[in-house]
């Protein structure tokens, strides 16, 4: 039997699929990777001997993104719980679509193309997703005030300053691609920013009040849950997601802002 599609020990799978060169990435490893990784190698070692293909766990993993927003639309306070159950699995599914491509060495720009796309929609969703539980779906509230297009128009402008911050990165990638730079390697002194300057202290401050990091799809779901528990405590679930929404839709732009400015003042498109 091929050594890629018969099925391996857990410590065989380990070893080729989680290498310390994965889980020790600065940026590309969120942090729900540090648990979810002990448990989405048994799921792994299930799919080796399957026809399934990495982009096909993918193309799941996509769907299970779409399902985060879509569940902020389910009335009630169920809505946001699913939210944080497909905001779950989408990561595990992460997890897995990358271990079953490095077992079985299959590696192609569409697999990349699509984790890109999971990510970027998912996120982007959910931003929208806010504004309209702003407005009042997946609740008993009246949806037809005179006002009820500025919580849709907020969360437009949330998902636009998420798919525009979370683009930084990948433009910063295709810079230095078309100026024949080298890969940019995923450490901290890659892309550290000079401490004594006011760009890096301001970093530097943000590591303890880490804000920019909100806008993922796991936090995001976490926060529209406390949102929704708060709601239901005090009664005005609605109201609650519009105050929300008005802080998140110009709080991504000034982390845009931010994260534009400490790329130029780092060595990632610095000529050499």
């Amino acid at each position: 039997m091929n050594s890629q599609t018969r099925r391996p020990t857990i410590d065989e799978l380990r070893a080729v699929s989680q290498p310390e060169s994965v889980r020790g990435r600065q940026n590309a490893e969120h942090w729900s990777g540090e648990y979810l990784r002990h448990g989405s190698l048994y799921v792994t070692r299930l799919l080796v001997p399957t026809r399934i293909t990495p982009n096909g766990v993918t193309g799941v993993m996509i769907m299970s993104g779409w399902c985060i927003a879509i569940s902020l639309i389910v009335p009630g306070i169920w809505g946001p719980l699913l939210a944080v159950f497909f905001a779950q699995l989408q990561m595990y599914l992460d997890c897995v679509d990358g271990e079953l491509a490095r077992w079985r060495q299959k590696f192609s720009p569409a697999g990349i193309f699509l984790d890109r796309v999971a990510h970027y929609t998912t996120e982007g969703f959910i931003g929208l997703a806010f504004g309209l539980r702003a407005i009042g779906w997946g609740t008993d509230a009246d949806t037809s005030t005179a006002d009820s297009w500025k919580y849709a128009f907020l969360g437009a402008v949330l998902m636009g300053g998420i798919l525009v911050n979370k683009a930084l990165n990948d433009m910063v990638h295709v810079a230095r691609a078309l100026s024949g730079a080298e890969r940019l390697p995923d450490t901290s002194e890659a892309k550290a920013v000079p401490r004594r300057s006011l760009i890096g202290l301001l970093r530097s401050a943000a590591r303890f009040l880490p804000f920019h990091r909100i806008f993922h799809s796991v936090e995001l779901s976490i926060l529209a849950l406390v949102v929704a528990i708060v709601g239901l405590v005090l009664g005005h679930g609605v109201e609650i997601f519009q105050y929300t929404v008005w802080v998140l839709a110009p709080a991504v732009w000034i982390v845009v802002v931010g994260h534009f400015v400490a790329i130029m003042a780092s060595p990632r498109v610095r000529a050499s």
